[in-house]
């Protein structure tokens, strides 16, 4: 592995930089996702919803503050600011929250794009070898003039590789970053139902 590695020339280095980054962020991000997943409190979402329903504002937003639970930290912050704009609170709060899914995501996406053109710049540079050799004193050696083709596909079929594994977990964090985001919104929008019709309730009494 390692002679192939050597094979495929200087370009190898800058897609072996490339791979480390994309292997990293993935552990960490599937640490993260699963942190998180473990976090989850949907029975304490409905606490929540229940003391907010009865009209406990104060205790329904502590439950949430104290929680690692991001729905219902972001419902707790809703909560606490419902006097002045309920809908910026959770806003904020929830693009504070998404923001820790998609940190990593600009990372794989990057890598994507980039061993693939790296691999390219290695198809070149080793195409550019071999033809150079070809009108060169090294004529009669074949081997020399192959090498500089091996070097082209090598770099090529790294830096695709590269960008197809890279590829699975970013369409994987994509989706939880975009479940995480359908959870806080319907957590949110409910919310919202429950103190719209208190103070409905409330006008209307005489």
């Amino acid at each position: 592995m390692f002679e192939i590695f050597i094979k495929g020339g200087p370009i190898m280095w800058p897609l072996l930089a490339t791979s480390v980054t994309a292997g990293a962020v993935t552990f960490e991000r599937a640490f993260f996702i699963w942190k998180e997943r473990r976090q989850r409190k949907p029975e304490l979402v409905e606490k929540i919803f229940a003391a907010a329903e009865r009209g406990q504002y104060e205790q329904a937003a502590a439950m949430g503050l104290e929680s690692e639970d991001f729905v219902a930290r972001t419902l707790a912050a809703g909560l606490a600011h419902r006097g002045i704009s309920f809908s910026n609170a959770v806003l904020r709060a929830a693009n504070r929250e998404l923001k820790r899914f998609g940190r990593g995501l600009a990372v794989l996406d990057t890598t994507i794009t980039l061993a693939p053109l790296l691999g390219l710049l290695g198809t070149v540079t080793g195409m550019i070898r071999a033809f150079g050799l070809l009108g060169g004193s090294e004529l009669d050696a074949p081997s020399a003039i192959t090498g500089g083709i091996a070097e082209a596909l090598i770099a090529t079929a790294f830096g695709l590789g590269i960008a197809i594994v890279a590829l699975l977990p970013f369409n994987y964090l994509n989706a939880r970053l975009e479940e995480a985001r359908h959870e806080v919104e319907d957590a949110a929008n409910r919310l919202e139902l429950l103190l719209n019709r208190d103070t409905k309730d409330t006008r209307q009494v005489p």
